[in-house]
């Protein structure tokens, strides 16, 4: 997922799919630990996903705070 694309969501939806996106990287790392998978790298592209989620979060947080 792109930066532009998270920063089009409103709060709620990024929230709503970063913990979507955690769970499917959960799912991935379990799926690897018992047989590895075709594309590892997937595992990689999925943890720059939610790092780039959370940091969305925390970003608008901070904006919040300074607007205050």
């Amino acid at each position: 997922m792109k930066q532009q694309v998270i920063q089009e969501l409103s709060t709620p939806e990024i929230v709503e799919r970063l913990v979507e996106e955690q769970k499917h990287l959960v799912k991935l790392k379990l799926n690897h630990s018992v047989s590895p998978i075709e594309n590892p790298n997937k595992i990689k592209e999925q943890r720059k996903t939610v790092a780039r989620l959370k940091t969305e979060i925390r970003k608008r947080e901070i904006n919040e705070q300074v607007k205050s």
